[in-house]
């Protein structure tokens, strides 16, 4: 689990072709710090498990499905990526509960900057549409956001200076992709409705629902 406050941005040094998918290779510093084989580093919001670590890097593999679900495929070498070491329970959550499980892939529309800020619409991946609701939480490349404005296919949110310098989206152009997580209150509440029909009425009286 993490929070969507990035710590670090990464430099890929490599992603290589495996039986399973990709294995990739990071270049960073901070999230290393107490870091084990084994711990959850989320990158470009994408929860990757440490396959391997060394002084400055860390490898962890990829599977066919989070390829296919998310943009890490797109990687090239010395490409920036969004960093995150996996929430503690000391930890303030300084952004939303997010999982590191992408539940799609949204193209960046429109770039706007204005007053100091710069206001980023993007596309809704298909079926994902219910998800969204105004000034609610989403996850963009692992970065907590809320959203500014939602229309019937776009969503826009608000990118404050702050998040600028801390993460790649400066450099975000109209075509680009984005890790997309929606909150996870939303997609619980959806499968407890489709669920609860399909289920003795009796245990829901005895939860008290």
């Amino acid at each position: 689990m993490f929070t969507g406050i990035i710590e670090e941005n990464g430099e890929l040094i490599s992603i290589v072709k495996t039986q399973t998918g990709r294995k990739i290779t990071i270049q960073c510093e901070k999230v290393l710090e107490g870091t084990q084989l084994g711990d959850s580093i989320a990158v470009n919001g994408v929860c990757i498990t440490v396959t391997d670590l060394k002084a400055t890097s860390f490898s962890g593999d990829v599977m066919a499905v989070t390829l296919e679900k998310s943009n890490l495929g797109q990687l090239r070498p010395k490409d920036s990526v969004h960093l995150e070491r996996a929430l503690t329970l000391e930890k303030r959550l300084g952004g939303h509960m997010v999982s590191g499980h992408i539940d799609g892939v949204s193209t960046v529309l429109k770039v706007e900057r204005a007053r100091g800020q710069v206001l980023v619409t993007g596309e809704i991946p298909s079926g994902l549409e219910g998800y969204l609701i105004p000034q609610g939480s989403l996850a963009l490349d692992g970065v907590s956001l809320t959203i500014a404005r939602l229309g019937e296919k776009t969503f826009t949110v608000s990118l404050i200076p702050e998040t600028l310098e801390r993460s790649h989206f400066k450099d975000l152009r109209p075509g680009d992709s984005m890790n997309l997580e929606c909150d996870l209150v939303g997609k619980y509440v959806e499968r407890l409705l489709l669920t609860r029909d399909k289920k003795d009425v009796s245990f829901y009286e005895r939860c008290g629902f």
